[in-house]
């Protein structure tokens, strides 16, 4: 078994992934990831963009092939081990936000970092600085359900950057929000990440997006191409973003 290189916190080789219907969804795709780096994948829908994301953070274990953290190999971990680190050094940010309902909008941020044991003091304090970085913090303490759906994916982003993972997994991050806010969020997550030496991968279908990362690979029906060009969006996408947010 070939080590990864040591300046890579995430090596990925030949990965195969099928979807539960049997319908291949990457197709032998390999790639490293520097720490600090802040990786955009990028294709079309369907190319496979989100399996590699679920691979690499061990959500999945792939078919065949070989994915690794800091020289330590998570597809041969088993479940419980994989969820610890998942916990405790990777977070996510998912297209749709998702928030427990019955917290407040701050314990909602601060959530990851009391799973992990810090005091409900110090992780209330990390939560309300990234919502206020993030515009959402007057409404610290509200309910997820009195939040507009763009400002529920800004709580969402928060929650993300306060416990400082070693690595971020951003799935579509900006795909709820309207596109004049987009640049923004992007903005202050990757600065973020360059501040406190946060690896990011993220994906993403918007050339704009793929701008604010610091290398850029693209898939295509599940493998690695040379380029892809990414369609623009349409004013009638356009309107269903400004929908979402309002």
């Amino acid at each position: 078994m070939e080590a990864p290189p040591d300046n890579d916190v995430l090596w990925a080789r030949a990965l195969h992934f099928t979807h539960r219907d049997g319908s291949p969804a990457l197709g032998g795709v390999s790639l490293g990831v520097r720490e600090g780096e802040i990786l955009a994948v990028t294709g079309p829908r369907g190319s496979g963009k989100t399996a590699l994301l679920r691979c690499l953070s061990g959500l999945v274990t792939p078919v065949r092939g070989e994915v690794w953290f800091n020289s330590v190999p998570v597809h041969t971990m088993g479940p419980l081990a994989r969820e610890r680190l998942r916990r405790d050094r990777f977070t996510w940010i998912d297209p749709t936000p998702t928030l427990v309902p019955e917290l407040k909008v701050w314990e909602n941020a601060a959530l990851p970092l009391m799973l992990r044991g810090t005091s409900r003091r110090r992780a209330k304090t990390a939560a309300l600085e990234w919502l206020n970085r993030l515009d959402v913090g007057e409404s610290a303490r509200k309910r997820p359900h009195q939040l507009i759906h763009a400002e529920r994916q800004r709580v969402c982003i928060a929650r993300a950057l306060a416990p400082s993972p070693t690595v971020l997994f951003a799935d579509e991050p900006t795909a709820p929000l309207h596109r004049a806010d987009r640049a923004h969020v992007l903005r202050t997550l990757t600065s973020a990440a360059r501040s406190h030496g946060i690896t990011v991968v993220l994906t993403t279908y918007d050339v704009e997006n793929a701008a604010f990362a610091d290398r850029t690979i693209a898939l295509l029906d599940g493998r690695r191409v040379n380029t892809v060009h990414l369609p623009p969006v349409t004013a009638t996408e356009g309107r269903a973003a400004c929908s979402l947010s309002v």
